[in-house]
Formats: C-alpha cells, sequence, structure tokens
C-alpha cells in the first residue's frame, strides 16, 4: 500500500494539536481541504483514525497507532530527502540558502565571501522566502539553510546561530499625519491600520504588529502581504504603516515612505537556521562556520 507523505504528515500534525484549526494554520492549508487529506488517508488505510467532536480530534486505537509510527516514516523521508538534495547539491556544487527580505544584511556578503575562502570551487544560490511561508522551503529541503528573523513558524525544529539584533522602526507614507515626527511611542500607533503578514504566520506575524504589547487592543488590519515590494505599495499608497527593522530605511529607500524611530517595540533578531544535527564536516558546515564567525559578539 503506497501512502502519500503529505497526508501522512497532515494526519501527524492534527494528532499533535487535537485540533483541526491549528493544525491548518500550521500546515498553511484551509480546515476543509484538511478535512479531505484526513480522509483520503483514512479511505486508503480503511480505518476510522479520529473521532471528531466540538472539543476536538481524539484519536482511535487505529489512529493511536498510526500516531506511534507516524513520526519515524516521516523522519526517514526527511532524511532521505535531504540527503538526495544534499547529493545533488554536491553534484552541481551548488549551496542553496533562503533568505528574507536583506538576508544578513551587511553582513550577508561577508559571510559568502567567508564561504567562498573554504569551498572555492563552490557557488551559493540565494532563494528569497515570502513572508506568507517563511520556512517553508526550510522545512522542505528545498534550501539546506536559511537567513530568517525570528521568531518564525516552527522556530524549534531547527538549530540557530544569532547573527544580529536591531531596532525596529516604523514605516509610513510620506503624508501620514505621524510622519513629521522624528520619533514615535507605540503607544501612538494602536488606532492606526497596519500592513501585516498573513494570519497563518503565527508568532512571526505577531512579532511584526507587536500583538504582546497591544493589551486588549486588536490590531487593525489595512493590508496583508507577502513580499517586500508588495509590502511597500501598501505602506505608500496608505493602506496602513508597518513595523521594520532599522536597516530597512537602507534597503528599502522610497521617496513616498518615511522610516521613524518608534520607543516601546522589542528589537529585530536576524539568525542562520537550518536542519538540527547538521553534519560536523562538509559543505553546510563550512557555511554554518562562516557565519558563527561573522555573528556579533553575545
Amino acid at each position: 500500500m503506497d501512502v502519500d507523505t503529505r497526508l501522512l504528515r497532515s494526519f501527524a500534525t492534527v494528532a499533535e494539536e487535537g485540533n483541526l484549526t491549528r493544525a491548518a494554520e500550521r500546515l498553511f492549508i484551509s480546515q476543509p481541504a484538511l478535512t479531505k487529506q484526513i480522509k483520503q488517508l483514512e479511505q486508503t488505510l480503511g480505518a476510522r483514525l479520529f473521532e471528531r467532536s466540538k472539543s476536538g480530534m481524539a484519536l482511535t486505537g487505529p489512529g493511536a497507532a498510526l500516531a506511534r509510527t507516524a513520526a519515524d516514516v516521516l523522519g526517514a523521508w526527511d532524511r532521505a530527502e535531504q540527503a538526495v538534495r544534499a547529493a545533488e547539491s554536491a553534484a552541481s556544487k551548488v549551496l542553496r540558502i533562503g533568505f528574507l527580505a536583506s538576508a544578513a544584511n551587511e553582513k550577508t556578503q561577508e559571510i559568502l565571501a567567508a564561504f567562498r575562502e573554504r569551498r572555492p570551487d563552490w557557488r551559493v544560490e540565494l532563494r528569497q522566502a515570502s513572508w506568507g511561508d517563511p520556512a517553508g522551503a526550510l522545512a522542505s529541503g528545498e534550501v539546506e539553510a536559511a537567513f530568517m528573523r525570528l521568531p518564525f513558524p516552527d522556530q524549534d525544529r531547527y538549530g540557530l546561530t544569532v547573527l544580529l539584533t536591531e531596532p525596529r522602526c516604523v514605516a509610513m507614507a510620506v503624508g501620514h499625519r505621524l510622519a513629521a515626527r522624528d520619533s514615535l511611542r507605540f503607544e501612538d500607533l494602536l488606532d492606526e491600520p497596519f500592513v501585516a503578514a498573513p494570519n497563518a504566520t503565527g508568532a512571526f506575524r505577531d512579532h511584526w504588529i507587536e500583538a504582546d504589547a497591544r493589551g486588549d487592543r486588536p490590531v487593525r488590519v489595512g493590508a496583508v502581504t507577502e513580499h517586500p515590494d508588495d509590502w511597500l505599495s501598501a505602506i505608500a499608497n496608505g493602506d496602513g504603516i508597518a513595523l521594520a527593522p532599522l536597516s530597512a530605511s537602507r534597503y528599502y529607500a522610497r521617496p513616498d515612505v518615511v522610516y521613524r524611530e518608534v520607543a516601546g517595540v522589542g528589537p529585530s533578531t536576524v539568525a542562520l537556521a537550518w536542519p538540527k544535527a547538521p553534519p560536523s564536516d562538509g559543505t553546510l558546515a563550512d557555511f554554518i562556520r562562516a557565519a558563527m564567525e561573522a555573528a556579533d559578539p553575545v
């Protein structure tokens, strides 16, 4: 019997969460699509895997039996996929590295140069991720490591080394009523509409709308964007304001967008992330060492 690993991964996520809504958010799919996948797996196996109720999804006997072995199956498949990717990269001598927005700022080129000194016959291919699925390529094995802004979905699944921390500022249209002020407090922004990442990104989105500092004041979302160009256009068009790393004022300067200091928000942290337990030797290990050497002192 052949089973699509996608269905097995969906089952494992529902089993872990005990809730379809939370599982669908983790998987970045709709709840009806997830329900359809579970039914398809049940039909394939010829067994009912969950008892559905208003309180959630409880494993049946067959479901519990599958849950005990699913992690091993998925882990073996992930390791096999990573081995194939590594072999493919070794054959072509290309290391694929993901990144968000400005990657590791000015450290990016420093890290790439240090890696080339170690591996002069290798090339680094940078692949930009969307804010709608910041760790997607890392999770699927499409990239071997990624420059990430913390926090991001399923962060605990990865090894991390912090590269830099920088203040956050607020970006707004040049004609915004608050743009004439050199500095602001976060309390000044609570009633403003925000340009936000998709809701399914969880802690990543919450960090960039500063959910923890809002108390009982819910965020007003003026626009949802997944890419820097769309984000900048939404801000310039007056759809909302946005928190941004201070480096955005250098990397994303536009005449119709201004960046202002804002007090009352924590900094932004950039880290290199990779699958846990990377090899102690090899190309990826050399890239990680280059990144660690470039990191700011703790």
